[in-house]
């Protein structure tokens, strides 16, 4: 009888406690639990500033230029022209990898350029030329066609690669352009790599200027003599490197870099670094680099002007850019090109000059490297 009783006791014991237990946990807040999964993927979408509609099968493309102007076979060695034609290889295939393996176009832009700001062949970086006091004094820019952010640089004398201080001005920063010594303070503040300025010395560029010089003549000379015995002369008005791209999150994104040009005075900047000039990028239209006479770009908005013709009058990429370069400018007398990719990644090289180093390459693989204006 006891025994009965004793388990009698416990069963209403331990049923209390169930009791209370429903009513302490009914209490209690409510704690939703977030997928691992979900949480995880949703950090790299923010961390990457990604579409999420990622499609391993989606098209991209990527396009660029190292300059546009008086580019003359007759007046190209074989050598040379090799050498130009395997650097912007480079380049292009550099940029093309980041996008084929699921990278933004804001990587491959970034990438594709350092590769040219790294040679001393194109009047970017490395192949900077002279200002008039025989210092080396570079611009660029980036532009992030999903958010509309952008990042510029102008007038720094130790920044190896340019394009990445114009990165950072977007990415770590509240402005859109720095320039100058502030320029420079804030690229070592964040870990960019500086140089001596002596790196950016070529003989090249440095006798370039020195002819220059010598005959009292500056950039803006239209000798066409002249320009015959010595091109870089003629042509270092036109020197930048750019390039656009589309990736496979369906994001536009395009970045210019130069040197400016050669015996330039009182800190001038030209169309390289400024936003709608030298470079501009839209999701809902295209993405633009400029190359060419910076003073008639920036009159004419040239980057900014074929988006928004796309835009407001409906045309096409090709449509735009022929209009912009060849009438617009043109009829201004800015000489000079564009490259440039769409939403749907048709590609455009638009010139009116006699040449510009170029190239291009789809999700295909399909490789198209150019520099004079009949190939």
């Amino acid at each position: 009888m006891k025994k009965v009783a004793l388990l009698f006791v416990l069963s209403v014991l331990i049923f209390t406690c169930k009791e209370e237990g429903k009513i302490i946990d009914s209490e209690m807040p409510k704690v939703e639990q977030e997928s691992p999964v979900t949480s995880i993927k949703e950090e790299l979408d923010k961390a990457n500033n990604l579409n999420i509609n990622y499609d391993e099968d989606a098209q991209f493309s990527i396009v660029i230029h190292g300059g546009a102007g008086t580019i003359l076979k007759k007046n190209m060695t074989p050598e040379k022209e090799a050498e130009y034609r395997a650097k912007l290889e480079e380049a292009i295939r550099k940029g093309y990898e980041v996008l084929k393996n699921g990278g933004t176009s804001l990587d491959a832009v970034t990438k594709a350029i350092n590769v040219m700001e790294n040679s001393p062949l194109f009047n970017a970086g490395k192949g900077a030329v002279f200002t008039h006091e025989e210092t080396n004094e570079m611009d660029a820019s980036i532009m992030d066609g999903k958010t509309l952010n952008a990042g510029a640089s102008a007038g720094t004398t130790n920044v190896k690669n340019p394009i990445d201080l114009a990165r950072a001005v977007m990415d770590d920063s509240p402005h859109v352009m720095l320039s100058g010594k502030g320029a420079e303070i804030f690229a070592a503040e964040n870990g960019l790599e500086i140089v001596d300025p002596s790196y950016f010395y070529t003989d090249r560029r440095f006798n370039a200027l020195q002819k220059i010089k010598a005959t009292e003549k500056t950039e803006l000379d239209h000798d066409d003599k002249q320009a015959f015995y010595d091109s870089d002369i003629k042509n270092s008005k036109f020197g930048t490197v750019g390039c656009a791209a589309l990736d496979k999150y369906g994001n536009l994104a395009a970045g210019t870099s130069t040197g400016g040009m050669t015996n330039k005075r009182w800190g001038r900047i030209g169309d390289a670094p400024i936003i709608g000039s030298g470079t501009y990028a839209n999701n809902a239209t295209c993405a633009v680099s400029s190359t060419g006479w910076g003073e008639y770009f920036i009159r004419a908005q040239v980057a900014h002007d074929i988006s928004a013709m796309m835009e407001y009058k409906g045309v096409s990429l090709e449509e735009a850019a022929r209009e912009v370069i060849h009438n617009k400018m043109g009829k201004l007398g800015g000489t000079g090109g564009i490259v440039a990719v769409d939403k749907n990644g048709n590609m455009v090289f638009e010139f009116n000059t006699e040449g510009m180093y170029r190239a291009s390459m789809n999700d295909k693989g399909n490789l198209k490297v150019e520099i004079y204006e009949k190939n």
